[in-house]
């Protein structure tokens, strides 16, 4: 079992990014590092802290449940494609990132363009 998303046009050769929920919660983990904080620190993550206490533009990627449901829109989207390919680029430079968040981070762009493109919610599931 985990996490998909995909484009919400209803074609299913598009392309998609999943992850095992211990997946997913390790890549949200990494996003949130990149953007200067710990997500184990935020509420609903085990911390204390709110989410008006961390500037990011990935909040809507970052403060979802890991089981999936619910959508972003193409508006969304193109708010957290230029911050995902910003840290892809970052990542490919540093060491330490796992291979395969590098990896899921350029598929997720893939993903967002298309919904960005062709007008359409990216769908979890």
């Amino acid at each position: 079992m985990g996490l998909i998303l995909f484009p919400g046009e209803g074609d299913t050769s598009s392309p998609d990014v999943g992850w095992s929920y211990s997946g997913f919660a390790a890549f949200r983990r990494q996003l949130a590092r990149a953007e200067g904080f710990d997500l184990d620190e935020i509420w609903g993550f085990g911390g204390e802290r709110g989410w008006s206490d961390v500037s990011t533009s990935l909040k809507l990627l970052l403060d979802r449940p890991d089981d999936g449901g619910g959508e972003l829109s193409p508006t969304d989207c193109a708010a957290l494609l230029p911050r995902i390919e910003g840290i892809v680029n970052h990542w490919q430079s540093e060491a330490g990132v796992p291979r395969t968040h590098i990896d899921d981070a350029q598929q997720l762009v893939v993903v967002l363009r298309l919904c960005i493109a062709k007008n359409v919610e990216l769908i979890f599931l």
